[in-house]
């Protein structure tokens, strides 16, 4: 299939697949096959949910299975749909069939790929629920175009959720094309052979409406002896689960009442595309007494409209559409006079069921599956071309490093601190504040130039007065999380935010312009950092290390300080060593978060303690991690916090964050500060250059007007939130590329080499 000169060659289909079940299953599969017959050359990968832990015995279409509850499943088919070659995917959406609150789950999948997204929905809801809403808005906001089976479904779309009318595209459900013929034909097979029959199918449910022709089988039968209605279909095993066959026994119960045991015949299957129409075409009439009025299609009656089945239901939307115009029969919700009343003329006429049977066929060889399959492969074929090229990337002048601009951070600060979230820039007050960012702020304001004094005084105090409250003194730990009222959240914070509480006292001991900083700092950290010997992870000791070397330069007799820098750099040895393989140069046996800050402490830790084989330990893993976090390009590329917690795997690409550049950047500038190196100021510039857009997506993250940072790269662009911690990362990367190029020209300028 061809638009504007784009063919679409490759589908990636998501949704439930036989033998699953459930009408989804059948639709996707029936969707499958038919996109396979009529565009043989296209390659369609099935992505199958399961709703149990074990996978169905799926035949060799269904490319892999996603289990319904466990998220690393949809993580895994986002990274399998990417790696695939897939151009678009089409989404078969119904609430029921994804996990989390309404589905959420399978946002998940979707925020984690680029392809452009096409949704047929299955279930739509004038008055969903918070969550269904909410899901369904971000499937809109998502999809380039939404597919529905019927009118209605455009102006509830629009009406109710505020959809592009532009984006949404009306198909009817696909119907099998087998030829009209007489119902007497196949009757023996089944054993109703001298019998009216009037059908109904579906999985059993009380939504179905079963009792509504129950009672008016009385009336029936005694106009129509041999009629025997039929109910095609197993209960719904959602059903099921919640209450066993109760709606069936309540069913069979009603039917002893009325006396009409012998005019009824139960089928509790599950039957297949093929067997389904045999049922439908043995039959004289077709029956959907269903008792939701807003039910926007239907599978069953879809497929008694194809094969050209005289039609009598309730008047949900669906059948209003499909049987308007003299193509069926409505009558009222729950009116079983009005359905004996019409049965019993259909039944009793033979030309006008027949004429009826056929105006339903006509209408069928509209909606036959090859049909379907025609004009959804067109909007894919339409959505692919118009999505934008990007080209391959030429190298470019490396940009201008940023001006450091504290303009983002003092917008996400108030007397208390800096607050930890943002929607867009606006701070977001909900999730208060934590010492992480307090912490980073207040070594920010040490190293950020042309700040007024006045200025650096009330925000360095700021900073500082939220790490000194958080000290809990009976617990001997810094807090880490503060709601917006200022009530503390925990009694101890993590060991990263203890770690990290600790560096900054050190690098404020050392750093600050202000001496009564500079002794608050050293008091503080005499009075808490004993806590470092008590830091189990690696990272939380990094962080520690990093404040005592600070510390270290201040005060070179800080015995505590050595103590913190001798005690952990012969245990991350030994970590490298249990973990270490060939091709594995790694403390640990996975990549999580702030990477380089493993060997930016031991280098700090190296030259402080004049050890060389920590100094070059941690030159060979910032070697190793800045291999890991160069793109084939050669770009800087974060390392994914997808690719957190994959024992021996080599990272994945998304969701890139802030802080790792960051990281990168320092652990840089200890390595060029303590070997001259120039390979290191080039590594520090490359990933200084993923803020400004020299990046895998060719975004920039910063916000040069004010110096905001958005929060990430994801595979869809960029996450445009502005929290403190990718804000602070920005300008914590642009204050040390700023020294890094004026130390690097003092030397240059004192060689007299170029710089």
């Amino acid at each position: 299939m061809q638009h504007d000169g784009v063919t679409i060659d490759h589908i990636a289909l998501i949704g439930n697949a036989l033998p699953r079940k459930c009408g989804i299953a059948t639709y996707t599969s029936d969707t499958l096959q038919a996109l396979r017959a009529s565009f043989p050359e296209v390659r369609v990968d099935l992505y199958a949910m399961d709703d149990h832990q074990a996978p169905y015995a799926y035949g060799p279409e269904v490319t892999r299975s996603i289990a319904q509850n466990n998220l690393a499943d949809y993580l895994a088919a986002a990274r399998a749909i990417e790696a695939s070659g897939a151009q678009v995917i089409w989404l078969q959406h119904e609430y029921g069939i994804f996990g989390g609150a309404a589905g959420e789950h399978v946002l998940t999948l979707l925020d984690r790929t680029s392809l452009p997204l096409i949704v047929t929905l299955h279930t739509l809801l004038e008055k969903p629920s918070a969550d269904e809403r909410r899901v369904l808005e971000e499937l809109l906001r998502r999809a380039a175009k939404v597919i529905v089976m019927a009118e209605r479904g455009r102006e509830i779309l629009t009406r109710v959720y505020g959809a592009n009318p532009r984006q949404l595209v009306s198909i009817p459900h696909g119907v099998p094309d087998r030829a009209l013929v007489d119902p007497d034909l196949g009757k023996p097979r089944f054993g109703w052979q001298g019998r009216q029959v009037v059908l109904t199918f579906g999985l059993l449910s009380p939504g179905k409406g079963i009792e509504t022709m129950i009672r008016a089988l009385p009336a029936m039968v005694a106009e129509h002896p041999r009629l025997l209605y039929v109910v095609l279909g197993a209960t719904h095993p959602n059903l099921v689960a919640h209450e066993g066959e109760r709606y069936r026994h309540t069913l069979h119960a009603l039917i002893a009442e009325l006396g009409v045991a012998n005019h009824v015949e139960f089928l509790d299957t599950f039957v297949e595309h093929d067997e389904l129409v045999d049922y439908l075409q043995a039959a004289d009439l077709f029956v959907t007494p269903y008792a939701n009025p807003a039910q926007i299609t239907s599978g069953a009656l879809s497929y008694a409209v194809g094969v050209g089945k005289a039609v009598v239901s309730t008047p949900y939307v669906h059948a209003t559409e499909i049987l308007g115009d003299g193509h069926g029969v409505l009558v009222d919700f729950g009116d079983s006079a009005a359905f004996a009343r019409e049965i019993n003329h259909l039944l009793g006429s033979d030309r006008d069921r027949r004429r009826l049977s056929e105006r339903a066929y006509a209408r069928g060889r509209t909606m036959v599956w090859p049909r379907l399959a025609e004009r959804a492969l067109a909007e894919m074929a339409e959505v692919v071309a118009q999505r934008p090229i990007r080209h391959p990337a030429t190298p470019a002048t490396p940009a201008q490093p940023l001006r450091p601009d504290i303009a983002a951070v003092l917008r996400m600060s108030d007397s208390t601190g800096m607050l930890q979230h943002s929607i867009y820039s606006v701070p977001d007050r909900r999730h208060g504040y934590c010492i992480d960012d307090n912490a980073r702020a207040l070594m920010l304001m040490h190293i950020v130039p042309e700040l007024s004094d006045a200025e650096y005084d009330r925000w360095t105090t700021i900073y500082a007065s939220f790490v000194q409250y958080a000290w809990n003194p009976d617990e001997r730990r810094f807090r880490n999380f503060m709601a917006f009222d200022r009530t503390w959240c925990e009694d101890t914070g993590s060991e990263d935010s203890n770690g990290r509480a600790l560096w900054a006292l050190g690098v404020t001991a050392r750093d600050s312009r202000l001496a009564k900083h500079r002794d608050w700092a050293h008091t503080l950290f005499d009075a808490t950092a004993s806590l470092a010997f008590d830091l189990g992870s690696p990272r939380a000791q990094a962080f520690a290390m990093l404040g005592a070397a600070a510390m270290l330069e201040a005060r070179p007799g800080h015995e505590l300080a050595r103590a913190i820098l001798q005690r952990f750099p012969d245990e991350h040895l030994a970590l490298l060593g249990e973990a270490r393989r060939p091709e594995w140069r790694w403390f640990e046996i996975v990549l999580a978060y702030d990477n380089a800050r493993l060997p930016q402490a031991l280098i700090r830790a190296g030259v402080a303690l004049e050890r060389a084989d920590l100094l070059q330990c941690g030159l060979d893993t910032l070697d190793w991690i800045v291999g890991m976090q160069t793109s084939p390009e050669g770009r800087f590329r974060a390392v994914g916090t997808e690719s957190f917690g994959r024992p021996y795997e080599e990272p994945l690409p998304f969701d890139q964050q802030p802080l790792e550049a960051q990281a990168t950047i320092d652990a840089c500038v200890a390595a060029w500060e303590a070997t001259g190196d120039e390979r290191w100021r080039t590594e520090a510039t490359k990933a200084y250059g993923w803020y400004l857009g020299s990046n895998d997506l060719d975004l920039p993250l910063a916000s040069k007007a004010d110096g905001g940072c958005f929060d990430g790269l994801m595979p869809t662009g960029l996450n445009r939130n502005q929290g403190a911690e990718s804000i602070l990362a920005l300008q914590m990367a642009s204050c040390a590329i700023s020294t890094l190029s004026r130390a690097r020209a003092t030397v240059a300028g004192a060689t007299g080499t170029a710089a």
